[in-house]
């Protein structure tokens, strides 16, 4: 007898309860004891669980169309639930249940089942999750095992319910005819069957725990469990799995291997964390807005494994993830018990709600960017248990999902409590971005909601104003530049997402260092290979050693060299620098000079000193080929428009001889001038600059001795050109 039905369940899909099986591909040993093909039913505990949950998500109907009463007397306290199984399978049931409410009620009057003398109406919920059961048993029995612990009200009521089964099988059969359906199934709305089917084939999505394994060591663990990797969903078959095309250290994996997956090493011991997709996008537009020691709120609690998985991108030591509402303290022990599981160990647990605290708050002066993950309709969750498990989410969220719409007023209310929440975030005066996220299909809750917030203008004038800015790992994904919002669309290979990011204009004073460009780039994977950072000792010592043997250059891949090239000409478009020298060209090292050739004469810019070398990051230093980066830089960067004299023009390394210039004297014996023997010649030398090989021209003046000695007594004219 298996412990729990829940192992089975890949899906809510009815259909397929008794038709999933594991995959024989691996020995037997290796799976579990829950995973048949058969429906024996569930334990005790699981069925009293799931009343309790029915109890508090039935729908309720008018008084004058009751005719089935529900006792109020079930429900003392909330579900004990012995394990994660346990808790799985109770609300599965419960759903449901709830999804055919009607049907089930019917059945019990058709039967003459209900009323029922011996069994009270604060049974009616364990009476209905366990009349579901039963028959998608086929009104079989129920196998029950000798070391089970036993309930006598779930017994009485088995009992009772068995003895009905003639009875309560024509009855559903008649419902059927007169629904003209083949199954129950059918007997659903649309919207409900089809989300059924999404979530039978949806892909299960897990993001991998860097600080406790590398990306390397999880794809070698899989190879040892028998996976291979392929190139896309489409691919799948058998023990394989992808990349997921958004986020670099996100999994995707079968749906029917997730109870494989989850028994594995690597889900236990907390390397790889199932989670929704919408999740991760929305923890990765956070990572490319940070800098390198930002903090970051988290608005609600409910994301504890967003709260992880955005710790985990961020910098352990000089980065804090400030998690709100934190109520209980049994909570606090629980989350902290997580998170140290997950080796997570800069998280900061507040108890207030995100909306009780000050903007002004001292705790959170460091914070950049903050995590807006409000509570949503959810239409667009294919998987809905596993979305109120994992998020934990308010299970009254599977009284609309049930239907498949949610009610106008309730929406109203959803929408003005998330536009309270954005508009409280804008307050922060500190915070840069805000970054908007949910599950739902309605624009009421997506669009409307950000676009009320921007119209309010409640961050005041005296800070920048926010925008509405895509998120930067996606622009190839947004096909019209005019919709900067992000959204994907229900589909059998993902949930709804809804992304927005809000970014505060830059501010035209400011300048970005560039230490905070590369932590930009770093964050959207543009720096893969390249060394970011030294400690200063490894700097010196290098550069101790370049002095005695000169170091050859390591062309780095072409490619890395692009994004970081297309990556800056995005990033310096808002940045206003008055200076001559621009970031690149001092990196570079390459001096420049403007020549301004008029009439007669050559006059050259005095060459602007550029930035110490020992003030760069480590990574600059041995990146070869910045001559493209310092053109992008210096178009972006430069404030007045070009004159035509002023562009700069590439010369070949020539050397160029200028007639002499004879310089007028006066001889002391007489006034008649005589012209000075003293030459003087300007010779232009092209200097090779290490970035490929850009000759820039430099002057050097060069004073040739005359051949006859002049008499000392010679006035040489202080302007001789005149």
């Amino acid at each position: 007898m298996p412990s729990s039905k829940s192992n089975l369940m890949l899906s809510g899909d009815i259909s397929d309860f008794r038709k999933m099986a594991i995959s024989n591909e691996r020995e037997p040993v290796e799976k579990s004891t829950a995973s048949l093909i058969e429906n024996n039913g569930y334990q005790d505990s699981v069925y009293i669980n799931a009343a309790k949950i029915f109890q508090g998500i039935r729908n309720e109907k008018p008084q004058d169309k009751i005719l089935v009463r529900y006792g109020n007397e079930l429900v003392p306290s909330l579900p004990d639930f012995k394990d994660e199984c346990s808790q799985r399978s109770s609300y599965e049931l419960a759903f449901s249940a709830l999804k055919y409410q009607d049907l089930l009620e019917n059945i019990l009057l058709d039967s003459c089942f209900y009323p029922c003398q011996s069994i009270p109406d604060e049974l009616t919920s364990l009476i209905v999750v366990m009349l579901y059961d039963l028959q998608d048993r086929k009104f079989q029995a129920r196998q029950i095992s000798d070391e089970e612990e036993s309930i006598p009200e779930v017994r009485d009521v088995e009992h009772y319910l068995y003895s009905f089964k003639t009875k309560l099988a024509a009855a559903l059969a008649r419902c059927r005819i007169k629904h003209d359906a083949l199954s129950i199934e059918y007997i659903l709305p649309e919207t409900l069957r089809k989300q059924e089917q999404r979530a039978s084939a949806l892909p299960l999505y897990a993001w991998i725990n860097t600080l406790k394994s590398s990306l390397e060591d999880i794809y070698k663990e899989l190879k040892k469990e028998g996976f291979t990797k392929v190139e896309s969903v489409s691919d799948f078959e058998g023990y394989t799995y992808c990349l997921d095309k958004h986020c670099h250290d996100v999994l995707v994996f079968p749906a029917s291997l997730k109870e494989e997956i989850l028994n594995l090493e690597l889900f236990t011991g907390y390397k790889l964390i199932l989670q929704d997709k919408s999740r991760s996008l929305a923890v990765h537009s956070v990572k490319a807005l940070l800098n390198m020691d930002d903090d970051i709120i988290v608005a609600h609690i409910g994301s504890r494994l967003t709260a992880a998985h955005m710790s985990v991108l961020s910098n352990q030591s000089t980065s804090k993830v400030f998690v709100c509402g934190v109520k209980s303290q049994a909570k606090e022990v629980e989350l902290k018990e997580l998170f140290t599981r997950m080796e997570c160990g800069n998280i900061e647990l507040l108890h207030e709600d995100f909306t009780e605290i000050e903007p002004t708050d001292q705790r959170l002066q460091k914070a950049k960017v903050i995590l807006l993950l409000p509570r949503c309709s959810g239409l667009g969750v294919s998987n809905p248990i596993e979305f109120i498990l994992n998020e934990h989410e308010d299970a009254g969220l599977l009284r609309d999902l049930s239907q498949g719409s949610v009610a106008e007023n309730k929406l109203h209310i959803l929408a003005e409590t998330q536009l309270q929440e954005l508009m409280h975030a804008m307050r922060f005066n500190k915070v840069q971005a805000i970054v908007y996220c949910t599950c739902s299909v309605y624009p009421e809750e997506n669009e409307t909601v950000v676009n009320k917030a921007l119209e309010s203008g409640v961050e005041g004038s005296k800070v920048q104003p926010y925008r509405l800015s895509p998120p930067l790992w996606c622009n190839s994904e947004i096909e019209d530049p005019s919709d900067i919002f992000f959204k994907m669309e229900p589909s059998e290979i993902s949930n709804c997402c809804f992304l927005a990011v809000l970014a505060r204009q830059r501010d035209p004073a400011e300048v970005m260092s560039v230490k905070d460009i590369l932590a930009r780039a770093a964050a959207k994977g543009l720096l893969e290979g390249l060394d970011i950072g030294k400690s200063s000792k490894r700097e010196e010592k290098r550069k101790k050693k370049s002095k005695v043997t000169q170091q050859r250059n390591v062309p780095k891949d072409t490619g890395v060299q692009t994004n970081i090239v297309e990556f800056l000409n995005r990033e310096m478009i808002a940045i206003n620098t008055n200076s001559e020298v621009s970031p690149i060209k001092a990196i570079s090292g390459v001096p420049q000079k403007n020549v301004n050739q008029t009439n007669s004469s050559t006059q050259l810019k005095k060459i602007t000193k550029p930035i110490s070398n020992s003030s760069l990051p480590g990574m600059l230093k041995n990146t070869p080929n910045l001559s493209s980066m310092s053109k992008v830089f210096e178009r972006r960067t430069h404030i007045r428009k070009p004159r035509a004299e002023d562009k700069m023009v590439v010369l070949k390394p020539v050397e160029i001889v200028l007639p002499p210039v004879m310089v007028p004297y006066f001889n002391p014996q007489g006034n008649k001038s005589q012209i000075s023997a003293q030459h003087y010649y300007y010779r232009w030398i092209g200097i090779k600059s290490s970035a490929r090989d850009l000759f820039i021209p430099s002057l050097s003046k060069r004073l040739v001795n005359p051949k006859e000695t002049l008499p000392s007594t010679m006035v040489k004219h202080p302007r001789p050109w005149i």
